[in-house]
């Protein structure tokens, strides 16, 4: 199959600023700890702890959360299964990666999830970018030919959900007569989020996604990466959403927020940064060439924009970057990119437990958040306590909500 025509960033409409945003935030299954590459503050990754992080994120009113995938992580679909019976209205972002599996089995999975957890299935398709790990799960295929084998494979996995009987064949997908018996909740299918820099991962997001994704790259970069893919999503007479993926350090002092992130990295030796910057430069995700040219591996150049640290991507692969600072400075970065039409900012902190109530009870209250984010106890939950009760007597007042 060859490749999409794309259409230049000059040729797309006015960006639109989104007026409201919803919160993700992530379950770390590869891992986590209050230190980056160290042992020291490390935790166990099991069932319990999970479960800690999905239902805080459930309770503070989260839209949803993302799983990861790879060889390093626990395997994302089992995970989010386990969290469903435990929380009421929690999204989970599941990776679908063509390639390990046939569309009609994926599509399958899709639409039980998506029937048992009453419609909170989104879709994170993931095309892959480390040619090592792709060939030690099979899949041999160069930059190129993934991202057509995954146009081929969603072409199919869309149709099926969609309650098509499917004939296709392609280079890379072959299937005869393929129908879903059980269709899932969400009509015609789970939304699709989808990253890829590259102009070949950008023409399959223009041809199937509903969010386009970037990972936290400074402002103007993010803002010419949307108009690409909004110019592409145009020329095949379709419209994208947006989001980004982002750490986040939050406190409530500026200069509280940047020792955070000093502390993160610091058993950090040269070594270790060495050898992580070596294995990303076997990769061939055009994303994660970006995230190492933001700061080269160097502890010296973190900063890459306002409130914007690239210390995270010394030794993590994919999202390297997270905003940094008090309240009020991350609600404002926050803002730009929805200047720049993001409204999915899907975020995650170490650790991940504390952080979560941190930047839900520290930044909730500053943004313009969709209903679908965030809550409207006030000061009382239902006729509980919210906070404790000052003297026995009168409840504490809560901050407004953004507007």
């Amino acid at each position: 199959m060859t490749e999409l025509p794309l259409a230049s960033p000059a040729d797309t409409a006015t960006v639109s600023a989104s007026e409201r945003a919803d919160i993700l935030w992530f379950l770390p299954t590869h891992g986590d700890g209050r230190h980056l590459g160290s042992q020291i503050g490390a935790r166990h990754i099991t069932l319990n702890y999970l479960s800690q992080i999905a239902t805080a994120a459930d309770e503070l009113g989260y839209y949803g959360v993302l799983l990861p995938t790879g060889k390093s992580c626990e395997d994302s679909w089992v995970i989010a299964s386990a969290m469903v019976p435990l929380t009421r209205r929690l999204r989970f972002l599941v990776a679908v990666r063509p390639g390990l599996s046939e569309p009609s089995m994926t599509a399958r999975m899709a639409a039980t999830f998506d029937r048992l957890s009453g419609g909170r299935l989104l879709v994170n398709v993931v095309a892959g970018g480390d040619p090592g790990e792709l060939q030690g799960d099979g899949v041999w295929l160069d930059h190129q030919q993934r991202y057509q084998a995954t146009d081929e494979y969603l072409t199919v996995w869309r149709r099926l959900l969609a309650g098509e009987t499917v004939s296709f064949t392609g280079d890379h997908v072959c299937i005869e007569n393929g129908k879903l018996l059980y269709p899932p909740v969400q009509q015609p299918y789970p939304p699709l989020y989808f990253g890829g820099s590259s102009a070949a991962g950008q023409a399959v997001a223009a041809r199937h996604a509903d969010v386009y994704l970037t990972w936290g790259e400074p402002p103007a970069a993010v803002a010419e990466k949307i108009a690409a893919a909004r110019a592409a999503a145009a020329a095949q007479g379709r419209t994208l959403r947006f989001g980004i993926r982002l750490h986040v350090i939050v406190r409530e002092q500026a200069d509280e927020a940047w020792r955070a992130a000093d502390d993160l990295i610091r058993h950090l030796d040269d070594e270790a940064i060495a050898t992580a910057q070596r294995a990303f430069a076997g990769f061939d995700s055009v994303g994660q060439q970006r995230m190492a040219k933001l700061h080269g591996g160097r502890r010296d150049r973190l900063v890459v924009s306002p409130n914007l640290w690239a210390g995270v991507g010394l030794v993590r692969g994919g999202a390297g970057t997270a905003l940094v600072g008090d309240p009020h400075q991350i609600a404002a970065r926050m803002k730009e990119y929805m200047a720049l039409g993001i409204d999915r900012f899907i975020l995650s902190g170490y650790p991940h437990l504390e952080e979560c109530y941190r930047f839900a009870e520290l930044v909730f209250p500053l943004l313009p958040l969709q209903a679908t984010t965030g809550n409207d106890w006030g000061p009382a939950r239902h006729g509980g306590p919210f906070g404790e009760v000052i003297a026995n007597v009168e409840a504490p007042t809560a901050p407004r909500r953004g507007a």
